[in-house]
């Protein structure tokens, strides 16, 4: 039988109708035919191009690329933005280099993405881990303490910058402000990697607005092009309903955090393609301080990104940007009605719960577009939760022990909610009692037969695989004299190329780490389910500093 190549997995794909709730944000070409964009799908590839006699240049943006990176600094109210078609790694990349010399430190919260320490290699930089808080229920990452951030700077006063994710992958959103106001305290620079959140400006923007405020705030395009005119009645009443005159929110309502561009950071990386509408590998990086050397930052940036970019990219950028300043007020009314719809109705379904920063304990704020589901009551891990939801035409984002994540966008429809909730009572029925939940229970049971003496542990009949905590590991020197060995064998010896589970693209072991026997096992069981472990190979080895650096 002929391999399968990447076009005839992307077509069959294609032709299944999937629903979506992955990245990106977009969710497919009905999202831009809703919004005037049919005629540019028509012709995309003969607007592959490059940078030909009136196109601009990305890296000397003077015309229709300027446009544009003015677009977006209106959108956020920022001083300066700049597109990315390297994605938010690329500005990382950039702004990580740009704002610590080679060989200074960088303090970086320990579940910062992959892209921060490939920046650290690069320039040599040094390292101030800050731990973030450890969901022990969950086995995830939560916020970044102020705090924590504070004690760092007064021990590393030679220090010149902060980097943090927030929202992290879940949803969990750290105090910006609160850590703005002590990183500009110690005289440093606050980068914020809102890979995750590019979408909270907006709904800062437009979520506040009353019924009557939304309405008037619809562009008529807007209103004319809204396929679903009911809906934009119900958006503009909840918004009305879920504010009282004393401001209280309503049972339906949900709070979105601010953005890190409105707490005070002096660099914000927004990967605009994961929620919002343009296309993956597409991002945007604000600037929104005096503090920050911008030929620096653009010498960096043109050192780190393609020098041939996508002029595809480039213009699913742009339209974009040309989407929310036409219709955000509608788009985004449409996204929180439907979330608040869908998580009402999560409420009535017995053995499924849904992760909730306030109510599981965690500090920080949470990011509602993120709906991490959890069925382990029912004898379902996340794993098998994905499975049955991929049975029915549903694809999420990331399973991380008895969670399963699904990332909303903001070009989900009602539709897409009422499909995951007729699978998601489907499978509670299916699994509730009886034969089903036992079999679940048992096929549980049976993973951890499979690889016994690992870190798994039956939790309400689920397996629960959650990451390992943070801040546990033994720090050493990296090594410089390396080699492989097998997973099984890795045990108190130094990592010396990262572990990173993808998603989420957090390292689980870095450089100078010592690999744990609760680590090795952890990722044997990870490779076994199927996930992809990057710095393991094929054969499931990985390298480590030779015994003599032990």
């Amino acid at each position: 039988m002929a391999e399968k190549s990447i076009v005839d997995f992307l077509k069959e794909h294609a032709a299944k109708k999937p629903v979506s709730f992955h990245m990106p944000g977009h969710k497919g070409a009905s999202f831009f035919r809703e919004f005037g964009y049919s005629s540019f799908l028509d012709i995309m590839a003969d607007a592959d191009i490059t940078e030909i006699a009136g196109a601009d240049n990305l890296f000397q943006a003077e015309d229709i690329i300027l446009t544009t990176m003015r677009k977006y600094e209106r959108l956020y109210g920022v001083k300066k933005s700049y597109l990315l078609v390297n994605g938010t790694s690329g500005g990382i990349l950039a702004a990580v280099m740009a704002a610590v010399p080679k060989g200074k430190k960088l303090i970086m919260a320990r579940n910062c993405h992959k892209s921060v320490f490939n920046a650290l290699s690069l320039a040599e930089i040094e390292p101030v881990y800050a731990y973030p808080e450890f969901i022990s229920e969950h086995g995830i990452s939560g916020a970044v303490s102020a705090d924590e951030i504070a004690r760092l700077l007064a021990e590393n006063p030679d220090a010149e910058a902060v980097i943090f994710p927030s929202p992290n992958y879940y949803g969990i959103c750290s105090d910006i402000e609160a850590i703005a106001d002590v990183v500009h305290r110690a005289g440093k620079i606050l980068i914020v990697d809102q890979a995750h959140g590019a979408h909270l400006k907006f709904f800062s923007k437009f979520g506040s607005l009353s019924g009557a405020d939304m309405t008037g705030a619809l562009s008529e395009e807007s209103v004319t092009r809204c396929a679903d005119k009911a809906l934009l009645s119900e958006a503009a009443a909840c918004s009305s309903r879920c504010a009282d005159a004393a401001g209280t929110l309503c049972a339906c309502a949900v709070r979105f955090p601010k953005s890190a561009e409105e707490q005070g950071a002096d660099i914000a990386i927004n990967s605009v393609h994961k929620t919002l509408g343009s296309f993956t590998q597409s991002a945007v990086m604000n600037v929104n301080s005096g503090k920050i050397d911008l030929n620096l930052l653009e010498d960096k940036l043109q050192m780190v990104e393609s020098s041939s970019p996508s002029y595809l990219l480039l213009a699913s950028l742009d339209m974009s940007a040309d989407i929310i300043d036409k219709h955000g007020p509608l788009i985004f009314a449409r996204w929180k009605e439907n979330i608040e719809w869908f998580l009402g109705e999560t409420k009535k379904i017995k053995g499924l719960s849904v992760m909730n920063s306030a109510r599981q304990g965690a500090s920080g704020e949470f990011d509602s577009t993120k709906l991490n589901l959890d069925m382990s009551a029912l004898g379902l891990s996340g794993d098998m939760l994905d499975e049955e939801l991929m049975k029915r035409g549903i694809y999420s984002e990331l399973v991380t022990g008895n969670i399963l994540m699904c990332m909303t966008g903001m070009g989900n429809v009602r539709g897409d909610y009422e499909k995951l909730l007729a699978a998601l009572r489907e499978i509670a029925e299916r699994y509730s009692g009886g034969r089903c939940r036992e079999a679940g229970v048992c096929r549980a049971k049976n993973d951890l037969e499979m690889h016994k003496n690992k870190p798994v542990e039956v939790e309400n009949g689920g397996v629960s695989l959650g990451y390992p905590c943070f801040g546990t590991l033994e720090l050493c020197s990296v090594p410089d004299d390396k080699e492989k060995v097998r997973l099984c064998e890795s045990a108190d010896r130094v990592c010396a190329v990262s572990i990173i589970p993808y998603p989420p693209g957090i390292p689980l072991v870095c450089p100078g780490e010592k690999i744990t026997a609760e680590l090795a096992a952890y990722v044997s069981e990870l490779r076994a389910r199927g996930h992809k472990v990057i710095g393991v190979t094929a054969d499931g080895k990985v390298t480590v500093g030779k015994e003599n650096n032990r």
